[in-house]
């Protein structure tokens, strides 16, 4: 399988993002911290790590904790 990041909105609904695969968990989370900003900028408030179409985990929030 491959894995890849499911992108949804605040209301969880699916919303439009890169398509990219990554052959290993390591290389879909480094991606991810490198390309964060740009999803929330983009309209995606949170993922979903998938391997094939098995979530992994999430939804997670790509927005900062409140302090």
């Amino acid at each position: 399988m491959s894995y890849r990041w499911r992108y949804q909105d605040s209301t969880e609904a699916d919303v439009i993002g890169p398509d990219e695969q990554f052959e290993d968990q390591s290389d879909a989370e480094l991606w991810l911290e490198e390309n964060w900003p740009d999803l929330l900028d983009g309209g995606v408030d949170q993922v979903t790590l998938l391997d094939g179409d098995t979530p992994v985990y999430g939804p997670m929030s790509l927005h900062p904790p409140e302090q």
